[in-house]
Parts: C-alpha cells; structure tokens; sequence
C-alpha cells in the first residue's frame, strides 16, 4: 500500500505542470473516435440487417431491400411504430424541446432539473392505525425518503388518528401528501388545522391535500362532482404557497391496463376539468395550474415510461399556453405501478421496481415512489421497505441519474417516442373532450371501453408469453420457499376501472396446484415423451417444462428412448393421463404417430406435441395439439387441467 504523499528522499526534480500546459498541442475541435473509418450509411446498416435476418430464416432471399428491417420493427399499444434504428434524420423535423423550466417543459419544468440533490423520494403508508404506521413513517423519513404518502380513511389512518400518526413529522420540512379518496375533504381540513395547531407558518407549510373527485370516480364508479375541490383550493392557492390541493391521478389507466397515450389524454382531461372549475371561481390561469399534481404511473417499459413523462409536460404546457399562461410547468408523482409485481418469485419484483424507477429518474419526474416488493403478497416489512427506499437511494446517489437534467434528451429514439406518443396522448385528450370530458367519459362507458381494447392486447401478449413474466410466465420455480407475510384486509370492489395484474392469471393455476399437493401429496403432471437421445429432445423438452410449469403443472420425462414402446412404459409408471412429444422435426416423422398410439393405449387421454403444426411433417395423427413459441400458453395449461380432472 503506497502512500500519495511523496517520499521524503524522492527526486526533486519536479515536472513544471504549467510548462507541459503550455506546450500541449491544441485537442481537435471534434474528437471522433472512428475517424479513419467511413461513414456508414443508413442504406448499408439496412442491407447488412437484411442479410442476418435472411439467414435466421425470417425473410426469403427474394424478400425486397428494407424487409429485414421491417422485421425488428414493432407496435406499441397505442399503435405507434418503433423502428430498430433511429438517427438525426428522424428528428430533424421534431419541433424544439426548448430549454428546462420553459415551455415545451419537455425537458422538465424547472430550469435546474433536480441537480445535484435529486428527485423526491416519495413512500406510500397505508395501515389501519395510526399506531401500526407511525413507526414505519418515521424510520423511512430517517433513512433516505423525502416525503410520505399517507392513506387515510377507508384503508388507512382514521382521520381523528391523523395526528398521532404524523407525530415527530416536520410538517415543514417534510411534505406529507395525502391519499383519502371517499375522505379527502375531511383529511385535508383536518391536516390544514393539524399544522395550524403546530403553528407551522402558512407559507412554511409543504404537502399535497389529495383532492380527487375525477380519480376516485375512475377507480370506484362514482364521487363528488368536480367543483367540491373548489373551496379548498382556492383556499390553497391564496393563503398555502408550498402546498398543492388537487391530485390528477391518471394511473386507474394504466392500471386498467391501458396504454400510455390513454393516460396521457385522461389526465389531460382531468387536469383540464379542474382548471375549468378553479379559474370559474376566480383564479388565474397560473394560480389554478400551481395547485395541482399530476400521478403517473412508471413501468419497466422504460422508454415509454420516460418519453410519457416528458410527453405529459409538453401536453400540459400546450394547455396552459392556449389558457393564456406560460406556466408553471407540470408537477409530476410518478408511482411505479404496484400491477407489475407478482406473488410468485417476488424477488424479481426488485428488478421491476429499479427499471421502472430508473425509468420515472430519467423521465424527469419531481417525485418517485417505488412500493416494496412484497406489496402483492402483504404487508411490508420492514426489510422489504428498507429495499424500497434504498432502491431510490442508490439511483441517485451511486448512479447520479439527478447529476444530469434531462438524460433522455437527445437520444433520437427517446425524442421520436417523446413526439408520438404527445400527438397520441393529445389526440385521445380530444375524443375525450369530444364527448363531454373526463367524467362524461367515466360514466358513459367510453374511457372503459377504450381501455378493454388495449387490455385485450396486453391480456394476450402475457397468455403467449410475447410479453414475459420472469419468474411466472417464464422460468417458473415450483419448489420456491413461499415469503410469508400479513395478509392485506381485502380490497374493495372497484367499480370503475377494473384492476388489471399480468401474473394474475397464472399465479391462479399455481395456486390450483399448490392445494393438489396439499391434498394428494404430489403436484399435477404432464409427461414428458421424449424421442431419441437427449441431444434430439433437450431443446423441446425444455421449453414445455417451462410453459407447464407456469401454470404449476411438473413434467416427468422418459428420457432417452429408442422406441414407442420405451416411451408408453415410463408413461404408465408416471401415473398422468397427459402427454406431450418432445423431439426434433425428423424425429417426429418417424415415430410421432406410432409413439400416440402406444400412449395412447397406455392411458393418454390427451397427447400435445412440442413445435409448430407446420412445422416440416404437417399434423400428426393421434395429436391433439401442440406447444410452440407463441401459443396461447394460458390455454394449453387450462386444456391440460381440464383433461386430468376429466381423466380422474
């Protein structure tokens, strides 16, 4: 270990480090690093792609120029294409993203960013006395968050108990928002007279009061009219310059299973109802936007997420520019959505928790909340909110994603999904206007509807495994030690904007097979014919263990055999009445058949087949169906359930 103090008998003769700044050759005006290469043009980075896909087999050798491009290129739910490439060119015609803290806002809405402190950290309490969360509350303020999220009321604090629950909370230091719903009114009254008893200052005073008539009509059906915000916050926006009064809660879009231009458009909406109402009641245009928040939620689609919440300043700001003002620019809450976590494997709930606060970070939101990976099972422990808040912690004190305003900006991509996905949100705002509002689109139907379509794509991107659950869908584990923890009290019906949780659907046929073993002893099974060597059926064996095990069905093989007869005897010692053929395409057509038919007499009463019915070979007889990627997994692991309970 070396000291980087000099010794003390070291040469004296040091380098004078002005002389070599003086004499240094003056640096290039641009550095390019590949500078003795070629500029490649879009032209040939397209023909290079075409060949590498025309061998993967995807496109023909007489497929025309630009086809293997069109390959990578995909649809997001809102319909708009994403292109595997994007360059200067595909921006050259974007209009200006401007300057931070000025309109467009797209590059966020004060001109310094969160540099170097970062955004807010922002954790969510929700626990039916004020006693059960008070502990939690404080030891995240005391450990890295920067503001609470409380519920209070229904599935919260009881109002009465407000004050004990906040006990040691710096009310002026600390902004606490508030999550009443059916009770915001009476929690924001009573949190206003909490901080006058405390004799917090007025202008000293920081918080969200949580006023949402629009949002709780999105999630239960029904609420208050838009006006009833009125008189508190015109009250807020005369006598609380550091509080806000109203919450434009977009995220019942997304967790409906809407698309990103769908919460866009509705919190548009929403925010322009509340404008209406405040600025009929007398407030300026500018007085009216400061008083609200904007919630949005954050996926592990990361660019998406971080282009919407640039798109969502842009949109605003547009709104308040044709209202007659230049600002102030939106202030976003970005929540990643708790309907991204799953029950089963829970640990990868970590992952999505990082990807898609890493996604809120860049996207440029003012405050983040991150919920606890275990918030799908029950309620957190104290670990498990320790990993939440840390989570926030490590992006912006190791990763220094605050060090930067704006790190999205400039990427080509970002900036190109950033414009569509405003035009889109922009054009759902108008079919909503178009129909009387926000709250004539809740309650005729029509928000719904729209998000039902977009939720039937996604429903079937989870049961083809297009869109893969780790951990679920994909690389299930049927021997994982269950995390225990206190059940949650049970959620009420929603009667607005259902709730849409991907790894629901197959966690319900884990469970299914959880209480099998519970009462036999043993899980449900699928056998696994295997033909050939291991070599020939490795790939395809594989596969359907992964498919069956993510409805929590085990898959026996037989292991390398020779003939149908091998195969039919380890299907009778396995005990299912279920099998499925794994082998090679050539494999297939000299036995497939005749193996059916041996499982078949052994006691099949469903026989699957591993790989595409069009594979080379067509159809097979004696074979029911096949699995293949992109099957409708959901509806071979039903199929399978139905055939044993008929086969019992």
């Amino acid at each position: 270990m070396t000291s980087g103090r000099a010794p003390q008998d070291a040469p004296t003769d040091q380098v004078d480090e002005r002389e070599l700044s003086e004499n240094a050759p003056e640096p290039p005006e641009h550095l390019v690093l590949a500078a003795e290469f070629e500029d490649a043009t879009r032209e040939q980075w397209a023909a290079a792609v075409d060949g590498v896909v025309r061998k993967s087999g995807r496109i023909g050798e007489d497929a025309p120029r630009g086809a293997g491009v069109e390959k990578l290129a995909w649809d997001t739910a809102d319909g708009i294409r994403v292109q595997p490439l994007y360059t200067a060119d595909d921006v050259a015609d974007l209009p200006a993203t401007g300057v931070p803290g000025a309109l467009p806002f797209v590059r966020g809405s004060r001109a310094g960013g969160h540099v170097p402190a970062g955004w807010d950290v922002r954790q969510h309490h929700a626990a039916p006395s004020a006693a059960a969360v008070h502990d939690a509350l404080l030891a995240d303020l005391e450990n890295g968050v920067s503001s609470v999220w409380l519920a209070a009321g229904t599935g919260g604090v009881p109002v009465a108990e407000l004050g004990a629950a906040l006990e040691g909370v710096m009310l002026d230091l600390a902004p606490v928002v508030l999550d009443a719903r059916e009770s915001a009114e009476e929690a924001a009254e009573a949190f206003l007279n909490l901080a006058e008893e405390r004799g917090v200052a007025k202008d000293a005073l920081l918080g969200t009061l949580g006023l949402d008539p629009i949002g709780l009509r999105a999630r239960s059906g029904s609420g208050p009219a838009v006006e009833s915000v009125v008189p508190l916050a015109t009250r807020v926006a005369r006598e609380y310059p550091q509080v806000r009064a109203v919450v434009v809660d977009a995220t019942p879009v997304q967790e409906a299973g809407g698309s990103e231009a769908q919460e866009l458009g509705f919190s548009l909406a929403a925010g322009v109802a509340y404008l209406r109402a405040l600025t009929e009641a007398g407030l300026a245009v500018a007085d009216a936007a400061r008083v609200l928040e904007f919630r949005y939620s954050a996926t592990a689609e990361q660019f998406p997420t971080i282009a919407k919440l640039r798109a969502a300043r842009r949109l605003w700001g547009r709104v308040l520019e044709a209202s007659g003002a230049d600002g102030p620019g939106q202030a976003q809450h970005a929540v990643v959505s708790p309907t991204l976590f799953s029950r089963r494997d829970p640990w990868v709930n970590m992952l999505r928790g990082t990807v898609a606060g890493f996604a809120a970070g860049v996207g440029g939101a003012d405050a983040v909340t991150v919920p606890p990976f275990d918030i799908a099972i029950g309620e957190a422990e104290p670990f498990s909110r320790r990993v939440a808040r840390n989570t926030q912690s490590l992006l912006i004190e190791e990763s220094h994603l605050s060090r930067v305003i704006d790190p999205g900006g400039g990427s080509w991509y970002v900036e190109h999904l950033t414009d569509d996905l405003a035009r889109a949100g922009w054009a759902f705002f108008q079919e909503l206007e178009a129909a009387g509002g926000a709250v004539a689109a809740l309650d005729s139907g029509l928000l719904a509807g729209k998000v039902e379509e977009v939720r039937a794509k996604r429903e079937k991107g989870v049961a083809t495994r297009r869109t893969p659950l780790t951990g679920v869908s994909e690389f299930p584990d049927l021997d994982e030690k269950p995390v225990e923890r206190t059940p949650l009290p049970e959620p009420v019906v929603r009667g607005g904007l259902p709730l849409y949780r991907p790894a629901a659907a197959y966690e319900a046929y884990r469970d299914r097979s959880d209480e099998i073993l519970a009462e036999t002893g043993a899980r449900p099974a699928v056998f696994l014919a295997t033909l050939g060597p291991l070599a020939a059926y490795a790939t395809r064996a594989g596969f359907a263990r992964n498919l069956l095990q993510a409805g929590g069905l085990a898959g026996p093989e037989a292991g390398p055999t020779e003939t149908p007869e091998e195969v039919a005897e380890a299907f009778r010692k396995s005990g299912s009445t279920v099998a499925v053929l794994c082998s090679t395409d050539a494999l297939y057509g000299e036995r497939a058949e005749a193996t059916a038919a041996a499982l078949r007499e052994a006691g099949a009463a469903r026989i699957l087949l591993a790989g595409k019915p069009s594979s080379p070979g067509g159809s097979y007889d004696g074979v029911d169906g096949y699995l293949f990627a992109g099957c409708d997994a959901l509806a071979v692991i039903d199929d399978v359930y139905t055939a044993l309970e008929v086969a019992k």
